[in-house]
């Protein structure tokens, strides 16, 4: 299994509602994507507060690296991520992604 994490440093003039509405399409591709298992996210809320300016995380598990690479590659999932970015302060630098095999 891989866990596909990703850390953002949301803009504070973006609304918590429409990042949702992003996370939310981003999950909605696990009834399209075989070997897209689960996807959750939300706010950080760790008491230690020492995120480093990464305010929200996203978390996709895939069945395996060849369900991962189906995720990146598809069309639908880089324009979700285009909106992402767009979210995120200083763009693709304010985005973390790390691929664990678990």
């Amino acid at each position: 299994m891989i866990k596909h994490i990703v850390l953002i440093k949301a803009l504070s003039s973006f609304r918590e509602e429409d990042l949702a509405l992003i996370f939310n399409d981003l999950a909605s591709l696990k009834k399209r994507l075989t070997g897209m298992r689960s996807a959750s996210f939300g706010r950080s809320e760790s008491p230690e507060g020492r995120e480093r300016g990464y305010t929200h995380g996203l978390v996709i598990e895939f069945d395996d690296m060849a369900a991962l690479n189906d995720y990146a590659q598809d069309a639908e999932h880089q324009a979700i991520g285009i909106r992402l970015i767009a979210a995120t302060v200083g763009g693709l630098d304010g985005v973390l992604f790390v691929d664990l095999v678990v």
